[in-house]
């Protein structure tokens, strides 16, 4: 048979003699639990209407792997100072003293706050990163100083 004629499974000859094309059965179409539930969504109009609808999509820091986490950061006003290495956590931290010490009524708790920050710095000093120091070193501080700046700053 050449590609031209009919395929004898599909036709069926017709009492007068005559060819007629018969549809076959097809299996009905798997639709996943999760493909259903977005056909139904979409049915009841849950993605009409939706922020951003119809924008252009945001790809210009697309070559960047952790694009996703920074926007993130950005849209959401998260702090990202948790995402510096040790030495800048640090050394942000102490350019807020002792300023940010004033909220403590109690000597002994800026003490100790102090104290737990100079044992920090300790541990970041002596902690590398697969054997080589790091460049970016912080300062401990003189905890009697600074104690002696934040009753100042309580007595204003």
């Amino acid at each position: 048979m050449d590609a031209s004629s009919n395929d004898p499974s599909d036709d069926r000859r017709s009492p007068d003699g005559r060819f007629r094309r018969v549809r076959r059965w097809k299996p009905p179409v798997y639709e996943s639990r999760v493909e259903k539930m977005i056909r139904e969504a979409t049915e009841r109009g849950e993605f009409d209407n939706l922020p951003g609808m119809g924008e252009p999509l945001d790809l210009s820091d697309a070559d960047d792997p952790d694009w996703w986490v920074k926007r993130k950061i950005r849209d959401e006003n998260l702090d990202s100072s948790a995402l510096l290495p040790m030495p800048l956590q640090l050394r942000k931290e102490a350019q807020g003293f002792p300023e940010s010490l004033i909220e403590f009524a109690d000597e002994s708790v800026v003490r100790d706050l102090l104290t737990d920050f100079n044992r920090r710095v300790r541990e970041a000093h002596l902690s590398t990163r697969a054997g080589v120091p790091s460049l970016i070193t912080a300062h401990t501080v003189d905890v009697d100083d600074m104690v002696q700046r934040w009753r100042e700053l309580r007595s204003r």
